[in-house]
């Protein structure tokens, strides 16, 4: 069974089992997450498309942890001034999140 489940303004196609790197989430390693923003799930030929959730379906995961990304950087010229440049770098931060279960036919909770 996969579903397609919306975090940080990101969509993802997960599976049980796989791992994510989403948006860093203010929770620390081990935590439980419940996703509720499931815009699709399906197996097979049955999949449900949701408008724009899928009610009563929702994805269960766990922090695995926070890393960082690859360095940007991010450099500023200006030819027509003098000795005008400005050099900055910038690593993302993203929590990896482990998904443990796809559930369907559950009631959202409160």
């Amino acid at each position: 069974m996969f579903a397609v489940i919306e975090i940080g303004g990101h969509q993802y196609r997960v599976q049980a089992g796989d791992q994510i790197q989403v948006e860093k989430l203010p929770l620390e390693a081990g935590a439980p997450v419940e996703i509720d923003r499931v815009l699709m799930v399906g197996e097979g030929a049955q999949v449900r498309i949701g408008q724009p959730f899928v009610p009563e379906a929702r994805v269960r995961a766990t922090v695995l942890g926070q890393v960082k990304g690859e360095k940007i950087i991010v450099f500023k010229y200006r030819p027509g001034a003098k000795r005008y440049r400005r050099k900055q770098g910038h690593r993302q931060i993203y929590t990896i999140l482990r998904i443990e279960a796809i559930e369907t036919g559950v009631p959202a909770s409160a």
